[in-house]
């Protein structure tokens, strides 16, 4: 078992640049059973255990007309991943791939995201199944599924845009 920040066989650490401020505000703090990296799942399942993402003031109010989203794309800051490391080998067996191409919590910018289901809203509570973090990470945003979202602005001219400039006749379904 590899443990929580062991370099494994042919990983290649490199030295972070210098963080800088992208002025992000956290909205929330998202609650799940876990407290280790090494019991957290993978990847979060629908059918996995409920979990409370709680939500701040003053940004309670823009959960309005969530309830009316079966899953929503939960998008959160993973503040104890580390974040140096440019190849990784996830199966630690000396294999390695880049860090773009797999999911891995350890990033340059440690943005997690998951697809949960919601199950109810009580007040700037929200209680999901699906989450894959560990219990007390900063939430940066939420959003309806893209699947499950049909655009309320007018559409625009990217809309109709496919393939190399041709014209779609519509972009949502109907």
């Amino acid at each position: 078992m590899v443990r929580e920040n062991e370099i494994r066989e042919n990983e290649v650490q490199i030295e972070a640049p210098e963080a800088r401020d992208a002025w992000l505000v956290f909205i929330g703090r998202i609650h799940t059973p876990w407290t280790s990296r090494m019991e957290t799942p993978r990847q979060g399942r629908h059918d996995g255990p409920l979990c409370e993402i709680e939500i701040f003031e003053p940004w309670v109010p823009a959960l309005e007309g969530v309830e009316t989203f079966e899953r929503l794309e939960i998008l959160y800051w993973l503040d104890r991943s580390r974040r140096d490391l440019v190849l990784q080998s996830p199966g630690n067996n000396g294999e390695v791939r880049g860090t773009f191409s797999i999911r891995s919590p350890v990033r340059p910018n440690p943005i997690g995201t998951s697809i949960v289901v919601l199950e109810k809203i009580e007040g700037g509570r929200l209680f999901v199944r699906g989450l894959d973090c560990l219990d007390g990470t900063p939430l940066i945003d939420l959003k309806p599924d893209r699947n499950l979202f049909k655009p309320i602005a007018p559409p625009q001219k990217g809309d109709f845009e496919v393939g190399d400039g041709v014209q779609a006749s519509h972009c949502q379904k109907a």
